[in-house]
């Protein structure tokens, strides 16, 4: 008799432009996407505020992005994050991207904010720590690897007893582990490098107005297939623990 596929949840944190999402779907179907078809996934709008009841009921929780912002503390957002912190307390495997990760911070008492130099957008390099090389999400991942990124908001304390695992010249917390199982990622594994090309361009106005130069940002924009194999080593790591 076959086992039951592991139960996973996404936790939609909102929607991404309305352009983009004619084109490409949104920020769920990107997840599911990713993710291991031997999953059984289940999504929930958690800025309607839907939550998914007990954490235990579930192998699995990922936390979407959001163009809302974690610092405004708006209600849906607080009642998830301390779902999230139950959640972690009780090592169920978390992946918590952009806004996934900064409400990750968050919960388990971080410092979440806009970040001092302003936006990080487009492709660019993520170096590993010597932590990584332990941790069974990064353990496999090269040293330095390419990731699509966008964002204004980031974790600019870690929680207590967190393990930093990646940063970057311009983001020093591009992930960390808290406990066994919960990681959070500024970067964003989801995102296939044509989506980060149509991000650059609706927000190309704006990123002329901050100084950059939009036409090359777009043009730099480069295959992330590290990044996004995380979202299977997740899968696996998912399935791995209902196993055990």
């Amino acid at each position: 008799m076959s086992q039951p596929k592991p139960n996973v949840v996404i936790l939609k944190t909102g929607s991404t432009y309305p352009s983009i999402k004619e084109q490409f779907g949104d920020f769920d179907e990107w997840f599911v996407r990713g993710l291991s078809p031997e999953l059984d996934i289940t999504v929930l709008n958690t800025e309607a505020g839907e939550l998914p009841g007990d954490p235990t009921d579930w192998d699995g929780i990922v936390i979407t992005g959001s163009p809302a912002m974690v610092s405004d503390r708006e209600p849906w957002s607080e009642n998830a994050a301390t779902w999230l912190a139950q959640a972690v307390h009780l090592a169920i495997p978390v992946l918590g991207v952009c806004y996934g990760h900064q409400l990750l911070a968050h919960a388990l008492g971080g410092e979440v904010g806009y970040h001092p130099e302003g936006r990080e957008s487009g492709t660019r390099s993520v170096e590993l720590l010597t932590s990584a090389q332990k941790d069974p999400l990064f353990c496999s991942m090269p040293d330095t690897f390419s990731a699509q990124l966008t964002h204004k908001q980031s974790v600019l304390s870690l929680p207590p007893g967190a393990v930093l695992l990646g940063r970057n010249e311009f983001e020093p917390h591009q992930a960390f582990r808290v406990g066994e199982c919960a990681w959070g990622v500024q970067f964003h594994p989801e995102f296939s490098s044509a989506v980060m090309r149509a991000y650059l361009g609706v927000q190309a106005p704006d990123l002329e107005l901050e100084g950059f130069n939009a036409q090359s940002m777009i043009d730099s924009v480069t295959d992330a297939p590290e990044a996004s194999g995380l979202l299977e080593r997740f899968s696996a790591l998912v399935a791995e623990n209902k196993t055990d």
